[in-house]
């Protein structure tokens, strides 16, 4: 192997890691900024939408629409319900959850997916 191929595979190595390395940067929870609502990524819902929880195990909570910024100890169950005021495109929802027993309420992103509407939230506009 000749000394200039040797360069070449260590340069094209170290290109291919960097690119991997901004790749991951890109998707750390320092990019955990959520996106501002009421635009044509992130429109809102009007009226907010009620929804259920559907599926099996824990619907996790997020800070931002991003699968690398979970809200650590944040989720819901099947059957919690939910209100929905903001819906990504590609599958995230914007939602409040207010707990039943404690009054409690806690903000977030979640997947789409496992949301089932059951009505508006008040008056249709």
């Amino acid at each position: 192997m000749s000394d200039r191929f040797a360069l070449a595979c260590i340069a094209a190595g170290a290109l291919m890691l960097g690119a991997l390395d901004a790749t991951v940067h890109a998707q750390t929870p320092s990019s955990c900024k959520e996106p501002r609502s009421g635009t044509s990524r992130v429109p809102i819902l009007s009226p907010p939408l009620a929804n259920v929880v559907t599926g099996k195990g824990r619907l996790q909570f997020y800070s931002a629409p991003n699968l690398h910024c979970p809200i650590s100890g944040v989720f819901v169950i099947p059957n919690d319900e939910l209100v929905a005021y903001a819906q990504t495109s590609d599958g995230w929802s914007s939602v409040t959850y207010f707990h039943p027993g404690t009054s409690n309420d806690v903000s977030g992103w979640v997947r789409s997916a496992r949301l089932k509407a059951t009505g508006t939230v008040g008056p249709k506009q």
